[in-house]
């Protein structure tokens, strides 16, 4: 085989392999975490205020954490629970969800 026939078959699988679809799955991923945060409502600081003393199950989302302790603080975006291993400071961006127990 020619290396002018090698270059013209093998050439054009390469770059489609190996340049063109990495670059495609790049793209997907960042669109679909772009979806994903459009998507997503903000707890509201003001919400969260009312439950400060008492003790709450706070969940992050599926691919986040449960807290479950008493919220001590609430400063701008930010909320100090104290739980049995210590305080955790939580973003308030990220919070779905807060159950009392």
């Amino acid at each position: 085989m020619e290396s002018s026939q090698f270059i013209a078959i093998y050439l054009p699988i390469f770059i489609i392999l190996f340049v063109i679809l990495p670059s495609q799955e790049q793209w997907k991923q960042s669109f679909i975490i772009s979806r994903l945060k459009r998507r997503a409502k903000k707890m509201n600081n003001e919400l969260l205020i009312k439950f400060k003393g008492k003790e709450v199950k706070i969940s992050t989302g599926s691919f986040g954490v449960n807290v479950v302790g008493t919220i001590v603080e609430i400063n701008d975006n930010w909320v100090e629970v104290q739980t049995k291993k210590g305080h955790e400071l939580l973003n308030a961006d990220f919070i779905q969800s807060v159950k009392i127990k």
